[in-house]
């Protein structure tokens, strides 16, 4: 699945369920938490959209500020997860790194 797909499908559902009005202001960069977009509960059923949509299992771990506070960064999030690719093994990232959700 390509990027411009799971962005398009992550936007439609943060649109659909949480931005009735607005919707054509949200930017892919702009931050779920420090924008009142997802409070808590909504990054849980974000997670779940993620699983039941993309079928991808989101650990525990992964629950951070760098993988799911915007659109752009779930995108990544996804594309290495659908790649089979885990944080460790992508150059220049480390383990460790963002905020806790």
């Amino acid at each position: 699945m390509n990027t411009d797909t799971i962005t398009q499908q992550v936007r439609s559902f943060i649109a659909d369920n949480y931005l009735l009005r607005h919707a054509e202001q949200l930017k892919n960069t702009d931050s779920f938490l420090d924008d009142g977009i997802l409070d808590s509960t909504g990054i849980l059923q974000l997670i779940t959209f993620l699983g039941e949509r993309f079928g991808v299992t989101v650990e525990d771990e992964e629950v951070t500020t760098e993988n799911l506070d915007s659109i752009d960064k779930v995108t990544a999030y996804l594309s290495r997860k659908l790649n089979g690719v885990s944080k460790g093994q992508i150059p220049g990232v480390q383990e460790g790194l963002g905020g806790s959700l």
